[in-house]
């Protein structure tokens, strides 16, 4: 009786059939792969409430869309098309977020092929390994602490080409100006620099060089972030 209710009224003698109690299955692992993922993804990782419920619900929809579709070329070929409008809708993000996506569509995909063995497998295959990186720190950049921006605010009658050359090039490897913008009205320059110092240590001996130029003006030095949009 429970199966008539969920019957589909297109299903045919040559479809398969899913149960309530396989169906119910399926979104409970599911469920459990959604948390898994959700958990591993928080160790050493800045995230927000949203994308962990996003996360964490990703492999059961994948499950049932998957489900549903069962073999039917045409309905996934729909089914595609209206995910792909999903991407218009939402902001880009960092390569970790777009994997652990990826790790979540995939496991809800071999969870709605009915392979739910496979599917935890994978789970916690991927996810060891990702904790493991994380732990390692693999792919970090060596010596990170030396690249830095600086932002040097400067007087509109300085000429700023070239002004700083001579200190930069005493206190750092490499240096490149990346920015000039007006500030206050016009009468001040915000000058951008990508720095890689010499050494750490010497960052306050820089300042202070750069402080007896740029008339004790405000100056900053921040580390120097990969761009969001940037894989």
């Amino acid at each position: 009786m429970l199966n008539t209710i969920f019957k589909g009224i297109f299903d045919t003698q040559s479809t398969a059939i899913i149960s309530v109690s396989e169906f119910l299955l399926c979104i409970g692992v599911t469920l459990v792969i959604g948390l898994i993922l959700a958990g591993v993804y928080t160790y050493r990782n800045r995230y927000t409430k949203s994308f962990l419920v996003t996360l964490a619900l990703l492999p059961a929809i994948v499950c049932v869309v998957i489900m549903m579709v069962n073999g039917n070329v045409g309905a996934g070929v729909a089914v595609a098309g209206a995910f792909s409008l999903v991407r218009f809708r939402s902001v880009p993000g960092t390569a970790k977020e777009i994997g652990a996506i990826f790790l979540g569509m995939c496991a809800g995909l071999i969870a709605g092929m009915g392979y739910l063995g496979y599917a935890v497998l994978f789970t916690v295959v991927l996810c060891g390994v990702m904790m493991l990186y994380s732990r390692l720190d693999f792919g970090s950049r060596k010596n990170g602490e030396k690249y830095k921006v600086l932002h040097i605010t400067i007087p509109e009658d300085l000429d700023y080409t070239g002004a700083f050359d001579e200190v930069l090039g005493k206190y750092t490897s490499s240096h490149e100006l990346v920015q000039v913008k007006t500030t206050n009205m016009g009468s001040l320059f915000r000058l951008t620099y990508n720095l890689v110092l010499n050494s750490s240590e010497e960052e306050k001996d820089l300042i202070d060089k750069l402080r007896c130029r740029n008339g004790n003006l405000e100056i900053s030095v921040s580390r120097r972030e990969t761009a969001a949009y940037e894989l």
